[in-house]
């Protein structure tokens, strides 16, 4: 049948077309699923060139549909399955290179988008380039959203289509297109590598190779749906490639059940449950074993998880058979403390994207003269809460930063600040924890806001280009946890307190309009690293909007933290800094990581209650970028 198709359709459209590339490439699936490699390989050979040139222009124009970006993918994963065959029969470098590649290329990112927008930008020297650079890019932005909304109302039911603002809406998108192209063109004349710097070229293996330092290695993950793969990038010695047993499925039940432990919704220490420590060494036979030779004597593994596996730390995987700690006895989880975490060999840090490495490598250093530190945190989420400051709270519950939100199934459009951040509790102990890393890292009261100062006019009026580490320490919130919260954000004081009604919410949308130069975004919360649906790629909500604003790496964590155990974490970790000035961030954190298990815990007096050595208290924050 798709013979035939094939034929004909190659007698009626242009060579070139992406339509009849499509088509090819949907005949080489049959071709392959026919158990015809050898033609497959040809045919896709043939027609990707062409689908990858449309996908960026359509990537660069904001006209890529979801359909589109599903149909490559389609493509590029039969592909990847027709070289994983052919590297059965001839194990080649050459394949290993091209599936990589490919990979990367199906993998996509929004935060590899915007961390190049702001490679670009940070790469021209001269201000007024610079100035121009990030307006093409803030103009794209606008088109983006003028497009959403002109989707939304060609969608709505013809009485609701307002054909006096569609057409408006479209006047102003061709307005600022024309604006966009025009300034592209004049940074083309006057900086030529800027086209290179925001659509770099696809990763490969020699151009990773060359980036990496001689103690790291880089691994990379694709999950399709029935098949998955590794590769493993050292600097020095040749790249390893293994197709996995296991399926994204079984993947992403392994990333939940180990999750369990970590995320359980308890309010009190004795419900935490058992973190499954046989299932963590599992996992990671399952997907690190199969290239463990190519990150032995490394110090530092560079990970660009897929799909589910981005929503877990790799740092908690187990690398040999060990029991199961038993539950209770004198010092609840202390018996984790033997347990042979991966983070015990390596320091592990997370990257959006594989060509993502590039533009972080291509990122000139800070500004010298920049302030050390600012830091926002203990926001008031009410009135209440400020009458109530002054009375202190003693509770012998789990002091999480984030407590579930009930949903409600009818989202209100307005008043989200004022009618649902009461629900939020009080953080008064990341006070404590901003004093303690401004003390550290010598900045001054004036670099902490706090409180009734927490506030986003405080944020939005505060001048955060000349500081090296940029700090929140509250509530972080995904789509859904407030009503009419439709994009990540951070919770600060309430426009109850601050009587400014735009107060509230560091939305992703107010994150993408700060100007940032720091090397350490810090964002000590709960769900600060969380994507933006199942299976999303992580860090994909205010990663990518702190990245675009000019972040060259996030310390954020994956699940509500315990406010008392992230305070001395993130205190040990920026001592350490501070002591170690040439130390990776990755190191520093694996550093913090390991005195938390091995020191770590609650004490009343001299007397240890309970250790911080279960991942619950350890293992939350993950370092994304360089």
């Amino acid at each position: 049948m798709m013979a035939p198709f094939f034929e004909k359709s190659k007698q009626r459209l242009e060579k070139t077309s992406p339509r009849l590339a499509l088509i090819q490439a949907f005949y080489a699936s049959a071709l392959q699923s026919a158990g015809k490699t050898s033609q497959a390989n040809t045919e896709f050979k043939n027609s990707i060139p062409i689908l990858l040139d449309q996908a960026k222009n359509d990537t660069e124009n904001a006209t890529e549909s979801i359909r589109q970006s599903q149909r490559l993918n389609f493509v590029l994963e039969e592909y990847l399955d027709v070289l994983a065959a052919q590297f059965k029969v001839n194990p080649s470098e050459d394949i290993i290179k091209e599936s990589f590649q490919m990979a990367d290329l199906a993998r996509g990112s929004g935060v590899q988008r915007a961390l190049t927008a702001s490679a670009a930008r940070a790469n021209i020297t001269d201000p007024q380039l610079a100035n121009l650079a990030r307006k093409e890019q803030d103009l794209q932005q606008r088109i983006n959203t003028l497009t959403e909304l002109l989707t939304g109302l060609l969608s709505a039911p013809p009485a609701q289509q307002l054909p006096t603002a569609q057409a408006k809406i479209r006047a102003d998108i061709v307005s600022f297109k024309s604006e966009r192209d025009g300034i592209r063109k004049d940074i083309a004349k006057k900086f030529p590598d800027y086209a290179e710097l925001v659509s770099p070229q696809p990763a490969s293996i020699d151009r990773v190779q060359k980036m990496l330092k001689s103690d790291e290695v880089l691994i990379s993950w694709y999950f399709a749906d029935k098949i998955a793969y590794v590769w493993a990038i050292p600097k020095d010695a040749p790249p390893k490639f293994a197709q996995l047993t296991i399926t994204r499925e079984q993947m992403a039940k392994n990333v939940a059940d180990l999750r369990k432990a970590l995320d359980p919704g308890v309010s009190t220490i004795d419900e935490i449950p058992a973190y499954d420590v046989p299932l963590a060494y599992k996992l990671y036979e399952q997907i690190l074993a199969p290239v463990a030779s190519a990150f032995q004597n490394k110090k530092i593994m560079l990970t660009v998880p897929h799909a589910e596996l981005g929503q877990l730390p790799l740092s908690l995987l187990v690398t040999k058979p060990t029991t199961q700690p038993a539950k209770g006895g004198a010092v609840p989880f202390v018996n984790y403390k033997s347990v042979p975490w991966l983070t015990r060999d390596i320091a592990v840090s997370q990257l959006p994207s594989v060509t993502s490495l590039t533009s972080l490598r291509a990122l000139p250093a800070g500004n010298s003269n920049r302030k050390n530190f600012i830091g926002f945190g203990d926001p008031y989420f009410s009135a209440k809460q400020e009458t109530a400051a002054g009375k202190q709270t003693i509770t012998t519950q789990l002091a999480t930063r984030g407590v579930p939100l009930n949903l409600r199934s009818a989202p209100k459009t307005a008043g989200v600040s004022s009618a649902e951040l009461a629900l939020l509790p009080r953080l008064p102990d990341t006070r404590n924890e901003i004093e303690d890393i401004a003390k550290v890292v010598g900045a001054s009261n004036d670099d902490i806001y706090l409180n009734k100062k927490a506030s986003v006019k405080q944020v939005m009026n505060t001048d955060l280009s000349n500081r090296k580490v940029v700090m929140f320490a509250t509530h972080g919130l995904v789509p859904g946890e407030l009503d009419g919260l439709t994009q990540p954000a951070l919770a600060l004081s309430s426009p109850e307190v601050t009587g400014d009604k735009d107060d509230g919410l560091l939305t992703m949308d107010k994150v993408l309009t700060l100007k940032l130069d720091a090397d350490w975004v810090v964002l000590s919360a709960c769900n600060t690293a969380t994507g933006e649906g199942a299976g999303s790629e992580a860090v994909s909500g205010l990663g990518r909007a702190f990245f675009y604003a000019g972040a060259r790496a996030l310390l954020v964590s994956n699940w509500p933290v315990d406010s008392v155990a992230s305070r001395n974490m993130m205190t040990d970790l920026f001592t350490r800094q501070q002591q170690s000035k040439d130390a990776s961030k990755a190191e520093l954190l694996r550093q913090a990581m390991l005195n938390q298990i091995d020191q770590g815990g609650m004490k009343e007096g001299s007397t240890l209650k309970y250790a911080y050595a279960h991942p619950l208290f350890w293992a939350p924050f993950i370092v994304v970028g360089d």
